[in-house]
């Protein structure tokens, strides 16, 4: 059990840097899995390394706790219009992914979640990257906060988050920063959004993994995704505050250069050295 549980720290440790980074924890996650195998059942795999995504929410939920949060116990609102506008703009966003996870999840899942997959979409994304952040170098961004973000903007998002949503590697954080950076926002604004938009959609998807294994958890099984997921929100908060920190100062090209090289690492090491 103590294996168990050191590897499901490992994994925690990478869940809450990559979760934000746009550098895709899912294409890293199941690169790790690659190498530090979880001594478990294939659908315990499965549903870990989804719901160990909880605890790098349950950060943003704390950092952003004033920004998020709807309710006043102040009349004449008690529910704040400015975040009911920014809560239905995020469920909008969700809109396109939530209808094809829940409809083809399972295909999606067998189709795509491979070495080649992650790769490409490291490769491709991290020349996305490069090429858009040189194409805004002398631009200034047209949406500049949160409540500037229309529903047209909302859906673009939602479109982009479902390319990482079918394809891993491609990162939903760096998906969805790449599309609003695309359509006029600030780094800043594409960041945060980002990060709201994460906790409708992994906890609808880590709902949705938990459902499907059954709720039939051993006590080893409680024990290593309780830790995974603790050590994913302990590590998420100091990334998170690092990473908006860092974008107020910087761009995006180091993580696209990042992501060249780890997709051109992973084809050699699988294809030549596997």
């Amino acid at each position: 059990m103590l294996i168990e549980i050191l590897k499901s720290i490992l994994f925690g440790i990478v869940e809450g840097i990559t979760e934000w980074l746009p550098i895709s924890s899912t294409g890293h996650m199941i690169l790790l899995d690659e190498f530090v195998k979880l001594n478990m059942s294939d659908a315990f795999i499965e549903m870990f390394l989804v719901v160990i995504q909880l605890g790098a929410i349950l950060a943003v939920v704390l950092i952003f706790w004033k920004r998020i949060w709807p309710f006043s116990k102040k009349a004449p609102y008690y529910i704040k219009p400015d975040k009911l506008s920014m809560w239905l703009k995020i469920f909008v966003a969700c809109v396109p992914a939530a209808v094809v996870g829940l409809l083809f999840d399972d295909y999606l899942n067998a189709l795509f979640y491979n070495y080649q997959t992650v790769a490409i979409m490291l490769i491709v994304f991290g020349v996305l990257f490069i090429i858009i952040e040189n194409r805004n170098k002398h631009r200034r961004p047209q949406i500049t906060s949160i409540a500037e973000i229309t529903y047209s903007a909302a859906i673009a998002i939602g479109v982009f988050q479902l390319i990482a949503a079918v394809f891993p590697g491609t990162s939903r954080s760096g998906a969805t920063i790449v599309g609003g950076i695309l359509i006029g926002m600030s780094r800043t604004v594409a960041a945060e959004f980002t990060f709201f938009l994460a906790i409708p959609v992994m906890a609808g998807a880590s709902l949705l993994k938990i459902v499907k294994f059954g709720f039939a958890f051993t006590g080893v099984e409680i024990a290593v995704l309780l830790v995974g997921m603790l050590v994913a929100f302990i590590t998420s908060v100091f990334v998170i505050k690092l990473l908006m920190d860092y974008i107020k100062r910087h761009d995006f090209k180091v993580f696209g250069w990042y992501r060249i090289v780890l997709g051109i690492a992973v084809l050699v090491y699988f294809m030549v050295l596997a």
